[in-house]
């Protein structure tokens, strides 16, 4: 869960807005289609396990995760149809409760009774022909706040918001709740978990020992890391591939994960675990999104700084930054304006099983024992900005290797660019560079816009999508100028 490279793939169904039965062509795929429309839109479990079960039953065993995404989306929009066979019906939704669009591609059997054999939902940048008309900047403001209010009241987030301009904040406030057991409201200096955001700082830590010459891009990660377990892996990925996700080193959540959260300690904890793996794919070959390529970074980050990576950022990114509230302390520290994150999650790490709406728990038992390079750590919505200011004014990296880190490299299936432990994207015609980060219980997005000169940072103390919904609200509606 992370920056807005969001891809949602459903192998089934998971969709449709309310729309005249005249608008879809008479064929089995698009009444298929039809009938999912009405299906998910109604938010019914019942009816909605009825459907899969008769119409592709491979999917009804996950029914907590089909009314998770239902309440995830609000439901869908049917926009537009592209292409319609007999068997096959694809097209443009959107989502009912934000801006978000998507693309579908809904197959079925060629057979009666037409069973679905597959559904894929990705997530594209808003089509020009449906783009939201920008604001003045008085006015943005004003519906940001206004959709705030609303979430707050539909308890779909809780956090803090700040947007600035030409280095100056023109909008901060703290919403819900940071405790809900002692009724603690959230503050501005309040610390939220912020998951892959964190990858933005390692990146930051890399490209300093690039500048000073201790690391070259080009070079294989066992050159530095000489006693890497997997030499094939060691000898063949290379560092511009871990900062860019094509290296084919994979994630670490899962079952094994799962089983030895609390006991992964150090980053070397890590690699003891999962060092002797191989690459998913031949490294460089395609774009996949790797935690575990990250962990590798702030190992490297280690090995050519002599200092521990937490030791490294503490001095060489938070501090220049002026980030004073920014850290990764382990969970059983007790950081006393730290959030408890809320989840409807269901599971440790799990994020594609959801327990019923209305059960908001706590997300301890899924959060690992420490933030690592690759995320998990806290900060505040002003530390943020602070960490944007730092790059922008090349308090961090000179012009040179601030560029590099920040311009994409690299396609990604949500219709932006990958860069260096950055996503850089086009958000209605304006350019933004930055990342987001998500997990059970915890949200947030950093957008820094050069053309326009904004800063957007939101953090959430509730699951993805609680503070993109917001970013994405107020960078589509801002200004261009």
């Amino acid at each position: 869960m992370k920056l807005k490279l969001l891809l949602i793939i459903f192998c089934t169904t998971s969709l449709l807005g309310a729309a005249p039965q005249s608008q879809f062509p008479d064929t089995p795929a698009a009444r298929q289609f039809t009938a999912w429309l009405e299906t998910f839109n109604s938010g019914d479990r019942a009816k909605l396990l009825e459907f899969l079960q008769k119409n592709n039953p491979t999917r009804a065993g996950d029914i907590d995760g089909e009314m998770g995404f239902r309440r995830m989306t609000g439901g869908f929009e049917f926009k537009k149809a592209e292409e319609s066979t007999a068997t096959k019906f694809t097209g443009i939704l959107k989502e009912r409760d934000s801006d978000t669009f998507a693309r579908f591609a809904l197959e079925v059997e060629a057979a009666e009774p037409h069973q679905i054999k597959s559904m894929d939902l990705r997530q594209i940048p808003i089509p020009t022909e449906f783009a939201q008309p920008r604001m003045r900047q008085d006015a943005a403001l004003s519906a940001l706040r206004a959709e705030l209010e609303k979430r707050l009241a539909a308890d779909s987030f809780a956090g803090a918001v700040l947007v600035a301009k030409d280095g100056k904040p023109v909008f901060k406030a703290a919403y819900g709740l940071a405790d809900r057991e002692k009724k603690i409201s959230n503050q501005l200096d309040t610390q939220f978990r912020i998951g892959s955001m964190n990858k933005m700082f390692t990146a930051v830590s890399v490209l300093q020992l690039v500048q000073t010459g201790k690391i070259k891009l080009t070079d294989p990660l066992g050159k530095y890391l000489t006693d890497y377990p997997n030499k094939d892996l060691a000898s063949k990925v290379t560092i511009h591939q871990l900062l860019t996700h094509t290296g084919g080193t994979g994630d670490f959540f899962g079952p094994e994960f799962d089983k030895h959260r609390l006991e992964l300690k150090t980053l070397q904890d890590y690699l003891k675990l999962y060092g002797q793996r191989g690459v998913e794919f031949e490294p460089g070959s395609k774009w996949a999104y790797s935690n575990y390529g990250f962990l590798l970074l702030g190992m490297l980050v280690e090995k050519m700084s002599g200092q521990s990576y937490y030791d490294y950022v503490a001095e060489h990114v938070y501090k220049p930054a002026g980030m004073t509230l920014t850290a990764s302390l382990p969970e059983d520290q007790v950081v006393p304006s730290r959030s408890v994150g809320y989840t409807h999650f269901r599971g440790p790490g799990a994020p594609g099983s959801s327990a019923a709406p209305e059960a908001w728990r706590s997300n301890t038992d899924t959060l690992p024992y420490r933030g690592t390079s690759a995320g998990g750590g806290y900060s505040t919505v002003e530390d943020l900005f602070h960490f944007a200011m730092a790059l922008e004014n090349h308090k961090l990296l000179d012009a040179e290797h601030t560029k590099m880190l920040t311009t994409g490299k690299v396609d990604t299936p949500g219709g932006g660019k990958y860069a260096y432990g950055f996503g850089d994207e086009m958000i209605g015609g304006i350019r933004c560079f930055g990342h987001g980060g998500g997990a059970p219980g915890m949200n947030g997005d950093l957008k820094i816009c050069p053309g326009t000169g904004y800063v957007v940072a939101v953090l959430a103390n509730l699951d993805p999508p609680a503070a993109q919904r917001i970013s994405d609200f107020v960078l589509n509606r801002l200004p261009e100028k």
